[in-house]
């Protein structure tokens, strides 16, 4: 049982996330069955999910799930649409931040983010908020390379 009582500085309780993502994984489960593998709702809760997983340190199954939604993205709303560059982003941040990954996936992952760095400045301009962040975390992707 959850004592949702307690007041931590790290945030909520454990079991109060863990329900969360529950619920989360369910709904993207009924998104899917709904609306089908292409409609723009199906993948932004991928997205979201993704996003769930690598908080969660889950990286192996943010990626599975990235490489597998991300050319849905790319054929259906196209490369420079938000969702897909949020997708990009996702699956460039996996690859570099998993304690001991490999030179490969690092490589990978500068070259994602900055395939998307591009898009996101070209399409949204550089001071948009989601350039940034794509900015932000190719620059800890070339540092985590040039350490490896």
């Amino acid at each position: 049982m959850c004592d949702t009582r307690v007041v931590s500085r790290r945030g909520p309780p454990r079991c109060v996330v863990a329900r969360a993502r529950r619920r989360r994984v369910v709904d993207d489960a009924r998104r899917r069955k709904l609306f089908g593998e292409e409609h723009e709702d199906t993948l932004l809760a991928a997205n979201n999910y993704a996003r769930g997983l690598i908080s969660l340190q889950r990286d192996k199954e943010a990626k599975a799930l990235m490489r597998k939604t991300i050319p849905v993205a790319r054929r259906v709303l196209g490369d420079s649409d938000d969702t897909t560059l949020r997708m990009r982003w996702a699956y460039g941040e996996a690859l570099y931040k998993v304690e001991g990954t490999t030179l490969d996936n690092l490589r990978k992952a500068v070259t994602t983010l900055e395939d998307t760095d591009r898009t996101a400045r070209r399409v949204l301009g550089g001071a948009h908020p989601l350039a940034v962040g794509i900015e932000l975390h190719l620059r800890n992707a070339r540092m985590a390379l040039g350490n490896h």
